[in-house]
């Protein structure tokens, strides 16, 4: 499966290519350029880098590969969770600023169910992080939940809320067409920081100076801000490497916010355990998941 783009801070043109892999193996995502690897990091929190406006991974803009959420976020939804993923530039294509072409990509391929039972992660005790006036927070649930919140000083968007239990037809329904957004007014600043660099209203809802959404088609959804939020959210949870049983909610969050609140997941003793077919285990990260493969001459 390959889709190509731009990316929507470096303006640059991207391909990606999904290809399957064995049990085990996870998300890799590999970055080339003219034929040859530059780096390869597993879809693991322990590799993500900077969280500003997306999630990278790698720390140095020579290795790594930035905003990977929206493909991430529909590949856990739907339950993916082993594939080889290169890209040939340091950006994943926007395409249009959701998790819809990457649903519809991965309608079109198919999935394959391996025999091998799944791990996964499950919330033992609450877990809280604050930045400011926003939170986030891990509860026990039985189930796969999401109350995401947002709180805008603007009428356009105002304080909006979403919430439900995680499943490939809620994610489909709900979510996957939610598109990134943001304000007229920050783009130039944006721009002299060397981000947004490749966004239009193709792929961007744009909220103009008097505070009223300018692409022509207007909104996809009711709230589809909150809605994009909890997408990014999904994405960026699913860098714990395995699927997970808890609620997770937030409050004016964000990738850093979303990152801290995993870190800090792994960090808590009895926070989680990783349910396995051979039963509850203490969660420690091994060896092979949290280490990325460096440069590759």
């Amino acid at each position: 499966m390959t889709v190509s783009g731009i990316g929507v801070h470096s303006g640059k043109p991207a391909t990606m290519t999904l290809r399957p892999a064995d049990a085990d193996h996870g998300i890799v995502f590999e970055r080339y350029a003219d034929g040859r690897r530059i780096s390869a990091f597993k879809a693991v929190s322990d590799n993500v880098g900077p969280t500003a406006l997306c999630t990278v991974l790698g720390e140095h803009p020579g290795e790594w590969i930035a905003t990977i959420e929206h493909v991430m976020a529909a590949l856990y939804a739907f339950g993916v969770d082993n594939l080889l993923i290169t890209v040939d530039n340091a950006e994943v294509p926007i395409m249009d600023g959701s998790s819809r072409m990457f649903v519809d990509a991965l309608d079109q391929t198919g999935i394959v169910t391996l025999p091998e039972k799944r791990s996964y992660l499950k919330v033992m005790k609450p877990v809280r992080v604050e930045n400011g006036a926003g939170w986030a927070e891990f509860l026990p649930y039985e189930g796969t939940r999401f109350e995401v919140e947002i709180d805008f000083d603007t009428a356009v968007i105002g304080r909006q809320k979403w919430s439900g239990d995680m499943t490939a037809a809620t994610f489909r329904k709900e979510l996957s067409g939610a598109r990134t957004f943001g304000f007229m007014r920050d783009v130039e600043p944006m721009w002299a920081r060397g981000f947004a660099l490749g966004s239009s209203l193709e792929n961007s809802v744009v909220i103009s100076d008097d505070d009223r959404v300018i692409n022509a088609g207007g909104l996809r959804y009711e709230q589809e801000f909150v809605r994009h939020k909890t997408l990014d959210a999904v994405g960026d949870l699913a860098m714990m490497g395995m699927p997970f049983a808890g609620c997770f909610r937030s409050y004016r969050g964000g990738h850093a916010l979303n990152a801290q609140a995993v870190r800090a997941l792994f960090d808590t003793a009895g926070a989680c355990v990783i349910v396995s077919p051979r039963g509850a285990l203490p969660f420690r990260l091994r060896q092979d998941d949290v280490v990325a493969a460096g440069p590759v001459s």
